[in-house]
C-alpha cells in the first residue's frame, strides 16, 4: 500500500458523539490502542511519512481522546484510542480513558483491525494482557505491533517477541516489530492494512 496523504480529522471525546459520525459516514476503520508512552502517536506519523500529524510528548498520557485520521481520502480511517495505565492520571481520569476505549469498541461497525502495541523492550504489562484478553472475549480481529524496535540489538528483540507472543498465546511470526525511528516494519505494517481491506472488500462482493 502506497501512502498518498493522510489528515487529521477530529477528536472525540464521548463515546456518543464517534456514534453519531459513524452513523453517518462509511468509514474502514483500523484502530490503535496501547498504554500511555508506547508511542501510538509516532507509530501514526510513520505510517503517514509525517512527522507533525498526530501530536507527539515525552509526557505520557497525551492522548486523552479518540482522535481519527483518514488516509488516501478515506482508503481507511486510523482511529487513534486514548492510552491506557497512566500512573499519574487521577482515577476519574483513567475510567473516562477507559471509558472511551470500552466505548468505541463496543459501538463500532466498521472495525476492520485492532492493531494493539506493546513496548519490546518491557513485558506485557497486566493491563496489555487484558486489553488481548478482551479482543478474544469479544471475537475482535486485532494484530501485536512492537515498538522501539530501534533501542534492542537484534538478539534481544528476537527474544523480547518471543516473549511477547508466549505472554499473548501466539505465534512469534503473528507480531510485528516497528521502529518510528528507522521506519522497520512500516511496509509490513501497510500490507497488512492492505490485505485486511482487500479481503474485507472480496467478502462483502461474494455476499
Amino acid at each position: 500500500m502506497n501512502i498518498k496523504n493522510a489528515r487529521f480529522v477530529t477528536s472525540i471525546a464521548q463515546a456518543e458523539k464517534y456514534r453519531e459520525i459513524s452513523s453517518t459516514e462509511q468509514m474502514k476503520e483500523i484502530c490503535v490502542v496501547g498504554r500511555s508512552n508506547v508511542g501510538k502517536s509516532s507509530f501514526i506519523n510513520m505510517l503517514a511519512r509525517n512527522g507533525k500529524l498526530a501530536k507527539t510528548s515525552a509526557t505520557p498520557g497525551r492522548t486523552r481522546l479518540i482522535n481519527l485520521f483518514s488516509f488516501n481520502d478515506g482508503e481507511f480511517t486510523l482511529v487513534d484510542l486514548p492510552g491506557y495505565g497512566y500512573a499519574a492520571a487521577s482515577k476519574s481520569e483513567k475510567s473516562k480513558w477507559g471509558g472511551l476505549i470500552e466505548g468505541y469498541l463496543q459501538s463500532t461497525k466498521s472495525l476492520y483491525r485492532a492493531l494493539a502495541l506493546v513496548d519490546c523492550r518491557h513485558e506485557p504489562s497486566v493491563l496489555d494482557r487484558q486489553m488481548i484478553e478482551y479482543f478474544y472475549y469479544y471475537n475482535i480481529p486485532f494484530s501485536v505491533i512492537a515498538t522501539k524496535a530501534d533501542k534492542l540489538s537484534r538478539n534481544q528483540l528476537s527474544a523480547a517477541i518471543q516473549r511477547i507472543a508466549t505472554c499473548f498465546g501466539m505465534g512469534k511470526d503473528n507480531i510485528i516489530a516497528v521502529s518510528a525511528v528507522s521506519g522497520k516494519g512500516r511496509d509490513e505494517v501497510l500490507e497488512l492494512i492492505d490485505n485486511i481491506l482487500k479481503i474485507e472488500k472480496t467478502n462483502g462482493e461474494e455476499e
